[in-house]
């Protein structure tokens, strides 16, 4: 938020103690990037799963390991969780349009095939994946896979983390384009079937202002969110 708009959101957050708004997460955070300066926080630095939200990481390895326009090909081994963009084995599709599919549809199968198909393998994607963390100053921090699943390791961040990634992820103008798209087409080729994406960050359309970025939800780490709000 900018100008007077920024000023009556932080004369609603910044209350006494008593007045503060009643949040049920267990963690919380609201920043102001224009200020550079928290203006809501609650337990910032509690390590919790992280669910999906994973995916921005996977994104960001993904952006600076890959061009947008290589080709990767769907393996069996791919087609994991629930929540999928579609994919079937054999399939072969862009960075890009795999992109669009792990964000928009929270795809455990385009992280896996971003994974699968990284330098070194699945394991290799991983380890990047922490080192990027590693690099940005992040301690309470582990990935153990690039969807954010359960079940294979322990996985967790902070919402402070957090924030540092997805700043540092927006830096990228596909990563930026990619979040704030509500739908994405992409056509049938002799490679891969259509696909019609719907983004489930429905705050995108709910609330004014909101572009992007993540939505998540497993059993153990309940619903996660992180969202980006630009006040023009």
């Amino acid at each position: 938020p900018n100008g007077n708009k920024r000023t009556k959101l932080k004369s609603i957050l910044e209350k006494n103690v008593e007045d503060a708004p009643i949040v049920s997460a267990k963690s919380a955070l609201i920043y102001d990037l224009s200020a550079e300066k928290a203006i809501f926080s609650k337990n910032p630095y509690d390590k919790l799963p992280m669910a999906s939200l994973t995916k921005i990481m996977t994104a960001i390895i993904a952006i600076e390991n890959y061009k947008a326009d290589d080709k990767l090909k769907v393996k069996k081994e791919d087609l994991v969780g629930e929540n999928s963009m579609g994919l079937s084995n054999g399939e072969v599709l862009t960075v890009e349009e795999l992109l669009y599919g792990l964000i928009l549809l929270s795809g455990n199968d385009s992280a896996e095939v971003l994974a699968n198909n990284y330098n070194g393998g699945r394991s290799e994607f991983v380890k990047t994946m922490n080192n990027k963390g590693k690099s940005l100053g992040l301690s309470n921090t582990h990935f153990t896979n690039p969807s954010g699943l359960e079940g294979d390791g322990k996985q967790y961040t902070t919402v402070y983390d957090l924030l540092v990634i997805t700043k540092y992820a927006m830096k990228f103008p596909l990563f930026r384009k990619v979040v704030s798209s509500v739908e994405y087409y992409i056509p049938y080729t002799e490679s891969h079937k259509e696909f019609y994406l719907y983004n489930e960050t429905n705050l995108l359309t709910s609330y004014p202002g909101v572009k992007g970025v993540k939505t998540g939800f497993t059993e153990e780490a309940g619903f996660c969110l992180v969202s980006y709000l630009d006040y023009e």
